[in-house]
């Protein structure tokens, strides 16, 4: 158990009192970049999965809501077996301990990869997801998340600014670019830390409880270019192709291969940006700073990406020459 902890003790009373639980072990079961907390609780020789969302920082109704629409999908979410809206707590089932990411080597990224693919297309075909009233994802949403990169990563931590007019290009170029895609459910977070390994071999999905309604390939861009793993330009170029064929077989897209990786490079480049401003957020303001080490990786995603189109290549000097030699000092 984990003394001490008022949150704590509210929850297990809540699970004892209220639900009816014997729970004989509460102990941590993941850290998340959000105020979640996520405990691991053991109830009659079973286990599940507690979460702490105090209701001042977090919302659950969404959770809910959204992993109703999900399991109506088929998709594979955790099912929610107990909530208390008042306190903040969810009890849920116990998707194991195996993420995606500590699951990749060699032998199985391949496989693991095409089977998250796989189940990506559900997201981006199943009608009562395409139709739910999930927020938009739309320019004044895509450009606030740009500026998180602007003030937490490039002010805040690295104490410079940005040219306002070639920033403000930037982010027209990429903010036109998402809004002209077909429009899909979007996870929002569809990676190898919110994917698990169950042990029949399926893949459970987790942390959705931001999606939204918007550009198709923000999900793909974000298992693909990963900001905590990544893979030879040979590799994601296949994966990238393979889904393509499989979106142009369900009449998700009717353009060429060329407009649809133009697409996925573009909206890597605004999901990168976004995630630099929140590893810095994290570090500075929630003394989170193990997320530091995924800027580099995910800067040079932002640069290599940028040098495929001429419209981007003063940004990409601009994060060359001052932004990536300032974070290895």
């Amino acid at each position: 158990m984990i003394p001490n902890d008022l949150r704590i003790i509210t929850l297990l009373d809540w699970l004892e009192n209220d639900c009816l639980l014997p729970v004989s072990s509460c102990e941590p079961a993941s850290n998340d970049a959000s105020f979640r907390r996520y405990f691991r609780v053991v109830i009659e020789n079973s286990t599940f999965i507690a979460m702490d969302a105090p209701p001042d920082k977090e919302a659950i109704v969404p959770f809910i809501e959204i992993a109703t629409l999900l399991k109506q999908a088929d998709v594979n979410t955790p099912a929610i077996l107990q909530y208390n809206l008042e306190e903040g707590f969810i009890l849920l089932e116990d998707f194991g301990s195996q993420w995606l990411l500590d699951a990749l080597h060699s032998d199985t990224v391949d496989k693991l990869y095409r089977r998250a693919l796989s189940d990506l297309l559900p997201l981006h075909t199943n009608q009562t997801l395409l139709q739910a009233e999930l927020p938009p994802y739309d320019a004044q949403l895509l450009r606030r998340e740009m500026a998180l990169f602007e003030e937490w990563f490039v002010e805040h931590y690295l104490d410079d600014e940005l040219p306002p007019v070639l920033w403000e290009n930037v982010q027209q170029l990429l903010i036109s670019t998402a809004l002209e895609q077909p429009k899909v459910f979007v996870h929002r977070d569809y990676h190898s830390r919110n994917l698990m390994v169950l042990p029949s071999g399926d893949l459970g999905v987790l942390d959705f409880q931001d999606a939204v309604i918007g550009a198709l390939t923000y999900d793909v861009v974000s298992l693909l270019k990963d900001c905590y793993v990544s893979w030879p330009h040979d590799k994601v170029e296949e994966w990238l192709r393979d889904y393509f064929t499989l979106l142009l077989e369900a009449q998700v897209v009717d353009v060429d291969f060329a407009q649809f990786r133009r697409w996925f490079d573009l909206m890597g480049i605004q999901r990168h940006l976004k995630a630099i401003g929140i590893f810095a957020r994290l570090h500075l303001r929630d003394d989170k700073s193990d997320y530091l080490a995924s800027i580099p990786r995910t800067l040079n995603y932002v640069i290599e990406a940028c040098g495929m189109y001429s419209q981007l290549h003063e940004f990409q000097q601009l994060l060359q020459e001052r932004i990536l030699p300032a974070i290895k000092k």
